[in-house]
Order: structure tokens, then C-alpha cells, then sequence
């Protein structure tokens, strides 16, 4: 064993065992914190909920966790490539099934080890679980067991029962196919398909191509033995007979000619290049076999150039993988109460997944894997498992197709709202960023981005162009922009989708060195200092543009420092009544929105400042449809410290109540009296809000640059903003570290005129 090998089993076993042993752990989901609580979590408040499930079964997924809850179960007879290696060494492999349930489509799930070889007890054992779980995941039973185990589980239960061996992996053979046809130029009823493997995958795979279209006589299935022909006796099960061809027996040599897709699910080297050679133009070659496929993809390509290719393997292109799949029909089952995954709703997530890979490739996916070339063709036919956009296309797809079957007991009145809401699962800013979003619908506003050249900006405005009414314009080098869109796979174009400024040669240079020169020339700007800065100064050219009124807002700060940015938007944009107040910071966590202030633009800010800041913050945060509850952050607590910040603190308060103010606000006090109602409470009772605050506004940047670093690094908190506040919207600076979602939240911002908000 190399070295290399040794220390990536070392490292896989550290990874199952620090900090502590396993994938999982189970967690309250209710506070337990007095006898209040005990009382209401067990006796006697618990038999309400008991007794509420008696009288009517289907409250069972309102007062338990049933309905988000899935078992996946094995006997550990058929163990990844590991072959029958038993129920309990199967146990890290169904702890992880159960992390990806977590992680991709926030599904509880018990893992369920069964030492039971016996098919028919196996299924016993299964359909007794029923009232714990909302749906079962039968997982690496050997065939056919597991055909058995399967069918009576099926029979018997009332909840979706799926062996993700065989469904999980037709259904994304079949996105995988379906594309693969479709950049070949051919369809499922005409072409000849041969496969090796005649387990329980392989079998689920062939079920599923005839349901797509493809004809039984042209189907050609293989195994150990060779063809499975009519009257063959070795290694025969009745799933195999259904696919037997002719009476003879015949090699994988013999009838691989002509064919146009190999489907192989069986083991190494079986498909040999010679065999490659002699199928149809265009072959489409899916050799699946783990960790080693059936033939290299290295090796197909020098017979066959033009052949399309998918794997099991991650380190090659089109990896078929079932995690596209089994998260997501289950989330769109459990969510409208199905009572089977039937084949609709398996034939809607095929659909899904296909016409996915299909579309752009989101900006979160393109970040999960950097390098990799993400653009519909040969190389992509199916999404990449971190694609966010998964949940909300192929669940959706999935709830839609059980209520339209009639398997739904919990049918969803609002689809686009479901839709939505899936979206917000793993988009995180969608739900808080809706009003936003839906007041810069009511307005068409030109957003001019100082970065054009940006990955992140290419896709911000690809986004804007499909998600809003607003128009982008990019500060950037044609030559660059048309590029990185190209190696993005994108499909907008300078000029013919979104406005260009060339900084190195635009026809309005002369004017808009012009306009900087008339702006600062007594405030020692010469004219080539002009010319110089509007030739190297992407945020100056942007914020010229907004000045003469070529566009509506800026957004800059993708590199480089905020003052450096803030520098030239005051130079140009501080006029008129308008001038930076603060910086406000969303902080999307766990358990809901927090606005931190100001961030950026004030180091020391002094009474007025904050108070402005105050002001400014309430305002905004009315945006996000939200009452704004403001907390004036101090080292002192109410009174009970003479310090600079809580003079400062103070004497803004006192500013505060003479304007008085339609919002609620309150200070100086300490951040977790501010955050923690019980706190407060005793310290100070008489307090102008109840909860918790929603606004934390500090003394000094760095507190309140400090909390903010501190959340989105320890609590895995999404920023959105900063918000420049006090320039009427004409500007907003970003940090480097903002994605291109962020980006998109920004111009929603940006989009909005001020009018509606003020």
C-alpha cells in the first residue's frame, strides 16, 4: 500500500472518528429548559398530542417529526462495491445516506442495520416501522431480495417505499441518457441499447429506458454467462428472462455491433475498445461499474472520438451519481403526504434533472467545483450534485406529479409558493429578500456594475436579466468580458444583451473625463489626472454615469477596500443633500434576520452620526417587510458606565426622542441584553420593545465589523449587503468576499427607487 493510499484511509477514518464517533447525532427541536417546558414535552401535556394522533392519524405529521422522516434500511448483503459484508459494517454507509438526506434536502433520517438474511422477515421487520416514519429507503439488498423485499414492502405500507439501488439509479440514468440522445441527435424509440449486469440496478435501469420510450426487442442484456436468450437455465432470474433475445447464445462481442448506448452496470474491463469500435456513430457509452468502469473513458476516446461518456467516478465527467436523486423525490413525497413514489413522479425527476443540465449553471455550483467546465454538452449531461437549484426544480416536479396521480394526502394549495419555499431552503436570502425583490419589479432601473469582468458580476447579471426588469451595465474590456462569458457558459453577449463601457476605449471618454475634471477641479484634480482617472477607475467611471444619468445606481467592491471605493463615491455622488451615513449589514442566520451598523463608513462615529445611522437603519429594514427593533450597542448598560461609547450612545438616544420617531429603539445596553429579552427584562424593565432586537447599531466600526466577521464565519451567517445608506440609492459598495447571489440581492436593492422606501 503506497503512501499516498495509506494516508487517505487514515484521513477517511479520522473523519468517522473525530471529534466524535459517526456522521450523526440526534437533537431537541423544542426548548427543555424548566418544568414548563418538561410538562409540556412529556407528562401531561404530551398525552394531548397522543391523543390527538388517535383520533385522526394524519396529525401525526403536525405534532411528530413522521413526516420529515425517513429510515433507510439494510441487511448489508450488497454493500456499495463491497459485496455482502454485513449488517453492521454497512453502518457508516447508511450514516452517510442519512447525511446527505441532511444535507441536501433537510430530511431527518434513522439509519436501520437488520441482521436478517431472509428476505420475506426483512419485509416483515420493514412494514412494522411504519407509524415511526414517514417514508422507507431500502438500501444495498442483494437481488433478488431486494426485488422481493421491495414488492411486499410496497404491498403492504401506505408510505413511499424506494430502493434507491434500482430507482435512485434508473432515474438518473435516465436524465443522463436523455441528454446524451439529445446532443447525439437521437431518440429513445429508435436506438439499440446492450447491457451488462443483470442485477438489481441493471434491471431497474432497462425498466426505466422502455418507460422512456425505448422497444423491449431492441434491448440486448448481457452477464457472466453471456446473453440472456430464451431457454438459458445459468444464472437465470425472472427479471433477466424479461429481457431474454433470440434462442442462442451469443457474447457481448456479437451483439454490440450497431449498438448506439451501452449500458453497463456490472464490472471491470468487460467492454473492450474493439467492442466500442463496432457500435453506431456517436455511441453513447454509460459504464457505471464502481470503482473501476467497465472500460476507461481514456480508452473509448481513441476509438471513438466523438462518444459520449458517463461514469461512476467523480474524477470524470458525468458522474452518475444517485444524490441528484433520492434527497429530492423524497423532500417532494414527504412534503405533500404521497403515499408511493410512483412512476409519474420518477419520470417528472428525470425530466427535472435533465432539462437542468440543460439550463445555465448557477453561480453556487460553478464556486462548488472551480476548474470544471459546467456548460450543456458531452461533458455535462447532468447537474453536479452541490447545484442549489436541485431541490426547487425536481421536488417541486415531484409533488406536482403526486397530486396530479392522486397519491398526495396532503395536496399543496399554492405550488409557486412551494416552489419558493424549497428555493429559500438552500437559497437562504430568498424568503427575506422577496419584498425587495418584488418592489424593484415596479420600476426598471439601470444598474451599472464597476467590475464587469468578474465571474461573479457575469453571472449577477445574467441573473438580472432572467429574475428582473432591471438592465446591467458593465464597466469592462470587451474582448475579456465576451471570453470569461464563453469559458462560463453564459449566455448573454456585450452589447447584444447588456450595455458595455469600454474603460480603454469608449466614445464617451471625452465627456466623462470632462465631467470628472468640472467635479473636482478645485479640489486639485488637473484635467490628465481626469483623463487618468477615467481610464484606470472603474468605480469613478460608474459613479460619473450615475452622476450624468446613465444609469440609476452603482454596485463596486468586489476587490479592494471599502474606504477606497467610498473615497470616489463621495467625490461625485455626495451632493445635493446626499452623503454616507452607515453601512447596514443583513445577517441571515438560523433563526431569522439581524442588521448589524454601521459597518464601514464611520470609524467613531459621533451622536449625530449614529443617530443618522439609527434612522437610516429603521428605514431600510421597513424594506424587508420587517418592524425594525433598534439596539444602541454599548460597552455601557444603561447608564451604569461613564465611557466614550456610552456618552456617545447616550447622547444619540437623547437626539432620537426629540425627533421622536415611528420605530421602536433602545440603548445603551450590552449586546446580549439586546439579543435576550429575559436579560433585559431584569436589568432594566421598563424597555421600549419586547423580544429580541433585529438592529444592532455599534459605537465603533470595529464592534460592529466584528460582530459581523464573527457571524458569518462561526454561525454560517449569509450577508446581504453592505447597504450604503444616505447616498438615495445610488451607490452600494460590496466586500470581496460576496458571491454572486449577493451580487443579485445588491441590484434588487439598487432597483428599487427610493421613493419606496423612504
Amino acid at each position: 500500500m503506497d503512501e499516498a493510499h495509506t494516508n487517505a484511509r487514515q484521513a477517511a477514518l479520522d473523519y468517522h472518528e473525530l471529534p466524535k464517533p459517526g456522521k450523526l447525532e440526534i437533537r431537541a427541536t423544542k426548548p427543555l429548559a424548566n418544568g414548563r417546558d418538561l410538562s409540556r414535552a412529556y407528562s401531561p401535556g404530551v398525552a394531548e398530542a397522543c391523543l390527538e394522533i388517535k383520533a385522526d392519524a394524519a396529525t401525526a405529521s403536525r405534532y411528530t417529526a413522521r413526516g420529515n422522516l425517513v429510515a433507510v434500511v439494510t441487511n448489508g448483503t450488497a454493500v456499495l462495491g463491497l459485496g455482502n459484508i454485513g449488517a453492521l459494517a454497512s453502518k457508516p454507509v447508511m450514516e452517510g445516506k442519512a447525511v446527505l438526506f441532511k444535507k441536501f434536502a433537510n430530511i431527518d433520517c434513522f439509519d436501520i442495520e437488520l441482521n436478517e438474511p431472509d428476505p420475506y422477515r426483512l419485509a416483515d421487520i420493514v412494514c412494522a416501522l411504519e407509524p415511526t416514519f414517514g417514508a422507507i429507503n431500502l438500501e444495498d439488498i442483494k437481488a433478488p431480495d431486494c426485488f422481493i423485499v421491495e414488492k411486499l414492502c410496497r404491498e403492504r405500507m401506505n408510505i413511499p417505499v424506494f430502493h434507491d439501488d434500482q430507482h435512485g439509479t434508473a432515474i438518473v440514468v435516465g436524465a443522463a441518457a436523455t441528454n446524451a440522445l439529445h446532443v447525439a441527435g437521437k431518440r429513445f424509440d429508435q436506438i439499440k441499447v446492450v447491457s451488462t449486469g443483470g442485477g438489481a440496478a441493471g434491471i431497474a435501469c432497462l425498466n426505466m429506458l422502455l418507460k422512456l420510450g425505448v422497444k423491449r426487442e431492441n434491448v440486448w442484456l448481457c452477464d457472466l454467462a453471456g446473453l440472456v436468450y430464451k431457454g438459458r437455465e445459468a444464472e437465470m432470474t425472472p427479471q433477466k428472462a424479461d429481457y431474454a433475445q433470440g434462442t442462442e447464445p451469443k457474447t457481448l462481442a456479437e451483439v454490440i455491433e450497431g449498438a448506439d448506448l451501452f449500458l453497463g452496470l456490472s464490472g471491470p474491463g468487460v467492454l473492450k475498445p474493439e467492442m466500442v469500435a463496432k457500435m453506431a456513430p456517436k455511441p453513447i457509452v454509460f459504464a457505471l461499474a464502481n470503482p473501476t468502469p467497465e472500460i476507461l473513458p481514456e480508452e473509448v476516446r481513441k476509438v471513438a472520438p466523438e462518444a459520449i461518456i458517463a461514469t461512476g467516478r467523480s474524477d470524470y465527467p458525468n458522474q452518475v451519481n444517485n444524490v441528484l436523486c433520492f434527497p429530492f423525490i423524497f423532500r417532494g413525497a414527504l412534503d405533500v403526504g404521497a403515499t408511493q413514489i410512483n412512476d409519474a413522479m420518477q419520470i417528472a425527476c428525470i425530466d427535472g434533472i435533465a432539462q437542468l443540465a440543460r439550463a445555465t449553471t448557477s453561480a453556487e455550483a460553478a464556486a462548488a467545483y472551480q476548474g470544471e467546465r459546467l456548460n450543456f454538452g458531452p461533458d455535462y449531461l447532468i447537474p453536479k450534485p452541490f447545484d442549489p437549484r436541485l431541490i426547487g426544480v425536481v421536488a417541486f416536479a415531484v409533488a406536482k406529479a403526486a397530486m396530479e396521480t392522486g397519491v398526495a394526502t396532503r395536496p399543496i394549495a399554492d405550488l409557486e409558493a412551494y416552489r419558493e419555499r424549497l428555493d429559500g431552503s438552500v437559497f437562504r436570502s430568498a424568503l427575506i429578500m422577496r419584498p425587495v425583490f418584488e418592489a424593484s419589479r415596479d420600476a426598471h432601473r439601470k444598474i451599472v456594475f464597476a467590475e464587469g469582468e468578474d465571474d461573479r458580476v457575469l453571472r449577477a447579471a445574467l441573473a438580472m436579466i432572467e429574475e428582473t426588469d432591471d438592465s446591467p451595465i458593465l464597466i469592462g474590456r470587451p474582448d475579456v468580458v465576451s471570453a470569461r462569458c464563453e469559458r462560463l457558459g453564459l449566455p448573454i453577449r456585450p452589447e447584444r444583451d447588456f450595455q458595455l463601457v469600454n474603460p480603454e476605449n469608449d466614445p464617451r471618454y471625452r465627456d466623462y473625463w470632462g465631467t470628472y475634471h468640472e467635479l473636482m477641479a478645485r479640489r486639485g484634480v488637473t484635467p490628465d489626472i481626469a483623463r487618468a482617472v477615467m481610464r484606470t477607475n472603474t468605480t469613478a467611471i460608474a459613479a460619473i454615469m450615475v452622476h450624468r444619468g446613465e444609469a440609476d445606481s452603482l454596485i463596486c467592491g468586489t476587490f479592494g477596500q471599502y474606504l477606497w471605493h467610498l473615497n470616489y463615491v463621495r467625490q461625485i455622488l455626495a451632493r445635493g443633500g446626499l452623503s454616507p451615513i452607515g453601512a447596514l449589514s443583513l445577517m441571515i442566520l438560523e433563526d431569522g434576520p439581524l442588521f448589524i451598523a454601521d459597518t464601514h463608513v464611520h470609524p467613531e462615529p459621533t451622536p449625530v452620526e449614529i443617530m443618522n445611522t439609527v434612522i437610516g437603519a429603521a428605514r431600510h429594514v421597513k424594506r424587508f417587510g420587517l418592524v425594525p427593533k433598534i439596539a444602541l450597542c454599548s460597552h455601557s448598560q444603561f447608564g451604569n458606565l461613564d465611557c466614550d461609547t456610552g456618552r456617545r450612545m447616550r447622547q444619540a438616544m437623547e437626539m432620537l426622542d426629540a425627533r421622536e420617531p415611528d420605530f421602536a429603539y433602545e440603548g445603551e445596553m450590552h449586546t446580549d441584553s439586546a439579543l435576550d429579552p429575559a436579560i433585559r427584562a431584569r436589568i432594566f424593565p421598563q424597555s421600549r420593545f419586547d423580544g429580541p432586537a433585529n438592529v444592532l447599531v455599534f459605537a465603533n466600526a470595529d464592534a460592529a465589523s466584528g460582530v459581523r466577521n464573527i457571524l458569518k464565519m462561526k454561525a454560517n451567517a449569509l450577508e446581504v449587503g453592505p447597504i450604503l445608506m444616505g447616498m438615495g440609492n445610488k451607490a452600494h459598495i460590496c466586500t470581496p468576499s460576496v458571491t454572486a447571489r449577493g451580487l443579485l440581492n445588491m441590484s434588487a436593492l439598487a432597483g428599487t427607487p427610493v421613493t419606496h422606501y423612504s
